[in-house]
């Protein structure tokens, strides 16, 4: 008994009366080592108690402040008391690392970014969160100087919403081609003796016609763009001469222009075109191990397919100060039966292929040419008889002179962007103005869809269709009348 009260009835009333100072507590106050912050509090107090003089001084300046200065590296708790006794509040005091100076120097070196930092025992806290991976990597090596050294630096950063970056690249490429040709070709045909010069020198003599002349295959001239012939005779001797000539002129630009989006520090990659078969012969098993059962060494055939067309492969990454860093891998190819290989009458074609890898930096909507190819080549051919093509003037009629001048030029341009989703309200596709015709739009005004003007004079002008159902404006919309609510 307590006072003549029982135990259990003198717990129970010491257990009703006693209030946990937990519902007072006021926070922390994060205090630098050999460093003062001063505490001010909305009432006045008679009593400031330190629980660890050690760690901690208290110096009372007015009734509704307190100087405290960081004296050793650790915890420990203020508790005040009003003129009555009654407690007020408690404040956990942590003593450490300079974290008031790390908050300024965040602040002030990445600004804009929700860096906090606090103290927990020796160490220090980053919190918050950042735009990217590079700004944590650079608040934790700033926090490093004041922690004194990585172990005691706990990153609780994380990173904020990842941006999108839309890569447009652009493929241009000009091909400028010219050949010429001129060739004589002359057969004769006697009565023990027949011959051709020229691109007929392949070619057979077939017979000959009631006048004796020979009749040659003027097929056999490939290549050519015009031919001239003349058949004549010396005595006995039947001769027929072809005259070829040809001039090739040719222009071709090839465009294409790919986009895609990837997340920062993701990558993407895409391909347009196609596979195309290769067989590859399995190597013959010729060993000689093992047992004495026959070996016939025959080796199989697998495909394997091959990629061609227009590829892009990207990894951005976009940087605190809005540059966005490219690892940019683009390539063009296409199917070249000039560079065809032919094995066991398998004909495996060869591939025309543009690639280039590059690393750039560059700031959103700017462009950069990281690839850029002039090649310019010239053949010229001479195919004559000899000796008689070696003559001047005359040995032009023994001989075929050709020239093939070819020039190719290509750039590939980059333009990265930052881009955001849109609203499936926004997206516009190419198909949503092309509709199903009325049988009559059909069948008497010939329009294979809605999308196809009917005014002859002008196939360009727009429907009438396609103002129905169009999205007004704000701007034009009727206004809702400001007393009845409702639009009139």
């Amino acid at each position: 008994m307590i006072g003549g009260v029982p135990v259990a009835n003198a717990q129970a009333q010491l257990a009703a009366g006693v209030r946990s100072s937990d519902a007072m507590h006021a926070g922390q106050l994060d205090v630098p080592l050999n460093k003062s912050q001063v505490l001010t509090v909305d009432r006045p107090f008679a009593k400031a108690l330190v629980g660890s003089d050690e760690i901690a001084d208290i110096l009372p300046m007015t009734n509704r402040s307190l100087y405290v200065l960081g004296k050793k590296v650790g915890t420990t708790s203020l508790t005040l008391y009003d003129s009555r006794n009654m407690l007020i509040a408690v404040v956990d005091v942590a003593v450490g690392p300079d974290v008031v100076t790390l908050k300024r120097q965040l602040g002030e070196l990445m600004p804009g970014e929700p860096i906090s930092a606090r103290i927990s025992n020796d160490a220090v806290v980053l919190t918050g969160t950042a735009s990217s991976a590079a700004t944590i990597g650079r608040a934790t090596e700033i926090a490093k100087t004041y922690a004194g050294g990585e172990d005691k630096v706990v990153n609780m950063l994380t990173v904020g919403a990842s941006q999108q970056v839309m890569l447009e690249v652009r493929f241009s490429e000009v091909n400028r081609g010219a050949a010429k040709q001129l060739g004589f070709n002359h057969s004769f045909l006697g009565n023990k003796t027949s011959g051709s010069i020229g691109n007929l020198a392949g070619q057979s003599i077939l017979g000959t016609q009631d006048n004796g002349v020979p009749t040659i295959a003027v097929d056999g001239l490939k290549d050519v763009f015009g031919v001239g012939t003349v058949a004549y005779s010396i005595g006995s001797l039947n001769l027929f001469s072809a005259l070829d000539v040809l001039e090739r002129k040719g222009l071709v630009k090839t465009l294409a222009e790919p986009t895609l989006v990837a997340l920062s520090g993701e990558t993407a990659s895409f391909l347009a075109g196609g596979e195309f078969p290769i067989p590859v012969i399995q190597g013959s098993n010729n060993g000689g191990g093992g047992g004495g059962g026959n070996n016939n060494g025959g080796g199989g055939i697998t495909i394997e397919f091959k990629p061609f067309g227009v590829s892009l492969g990207f990894t951005p990454t976009v940087l605190s100060d809005g540059i966005i860093n490219l690892v940019v891998e683009p390539e063009v190819s296409s199917i070249d039966p000039s560079a065809s290989v032919t094995i066991n009458g398998l004909v495996i074609p060869g591939l025309l292929t543009r690639r280039a890898k590059t690393v750039v930096e560059l700031r959103d909507g700017q462009s950069f040419a990281i690839a850029g190819l002039l090649r310019n080549d010239f053949q010229d051919t001479v195919r004559q008889l000899p000796i008689l093509g070696s003559i001047p003037i005359i040995g032009t009629l023994f001989r075929s002179t050709g020239f093939q001048k070819q020039e190719t030029e290509l750039v590939i341009v980059v333009t990265p962007r930052l881009v955001k989703p849109m609203r499936a309200e926004d997206v516009r596709l190419p198909t949503d103005r092309v509709g199903n015709p009325h049988e009559l739009d059909l069948f008497m005004m010939g329009r294979t869809d809605k999308a196809v003007g009917i005014n002859p004079l002008d196939p360009n002008a727009m429907p009438p269709e396609a103002g129905r159902g169009r999205v007004t404006s704000p701007a034009s919309a009727p206004q809702p009348d400001a007393q009845s609510g409702y639009e009139p």
